[in-house]
């Protein structure tokens, strides 16, 4: 009886010793750097519990591992900078604009004349002044005048009116390739048909004095100013 249970104490010692050297030599064989800190045998296996769980090998923290952890979760993105977005300014359209102005021809010059009166540079000075907040595309000055003398004595006429009026405007800073010139002669009467009959007379050229005019125009836009708050 004292011999069996010698045996068995004898095949129990055998086996103990067997486990103990495998799992000393699994532990001192040679680890897989991508395994650190778990040990394997020597085909590169991490060596498991019977619950399946990977053996520690005690020395240096245990880091990912395939076998033991799965797939490595992948490190979270970083974020994009999200850049701001751009400030827009809606553009402000020009408005576009035409100023006209009808000057009495015997305020700019004398009766029969195409050189200009103080009075008329004053008229002419204020249309200036008014254009300061348009910037213009063209100007136009067309000459008329009344009925009395030829046709071809009033186109003349009024042709030099309106080259007078250009040769003002440039003077006061005005671009000459802006300002264009025309005459129309006694062709376009203000007064109506049938309005100041007679022979020239005093009452009759009186009569007639709004066919003799010169019209300015400027088209152009107008300057938006800012004002301050």
């Amino acid at each position: 009886m004292s011999q069996l249970f010698t045996t068995k104490q004898i095949s129990f010692a055998v086996s103990c010793a067997l486990a103990l050297g495998a799992v000393s030599n699994a532990v001192g064989a040679e680890v897989d750097p991508a395994d650190t800190g778990y040990a394997s045998d020597t085909r590169g296996m991490v060596l498991r519990s019977g619950y399946g769980l990977c053996w520690h090998s005690g020395t240096g923290p245990a880091v990912a591992n395939v076998q033991c952890d799965g797939s490595p979760a992948p490190a979270p993105a970083a974020k994009a900078a999200v850049a701001p977005a751009p400030l827009v300014v809606a553009a402000v359209a020009p408005k576009p604009v035409a100023e006209r102005l009808t000057l009495d021809a015997d305020t700019l010059f004398d009766f029969d004349k195409a050189v200009l009166r103080p009075a008329g540079q004053t008229a002419l000075d204020d249309f200036v002044t008014k254009m300061k907040d348009i910037s213009p595309e063209v100007i136009t000055a067309v000459g008329h005048t009344d009925r009395f003398g030829s046709d071809a004595y009033n186109q003349r006429l009024s042709e030099r009116r309106a080259t007078a009026v250009k040769t003002y405007l440039v003077g006061k800073g005005i671009a000459a390739g802006r300002v264009a010139t025309e005459g129309r002669g006694e062709s376009q009467p203000i007064t109506k048909a049938g309005e100041c009959q007679g022979a020239k007379s005093a009452k009759v050229v009186a009569c007639l004095q709004p066919d003799r005019r010169v019209d300015v125009e400027v088209i152009g836009n107008r300057i938006e100013r800012l004002t301050m708050q």
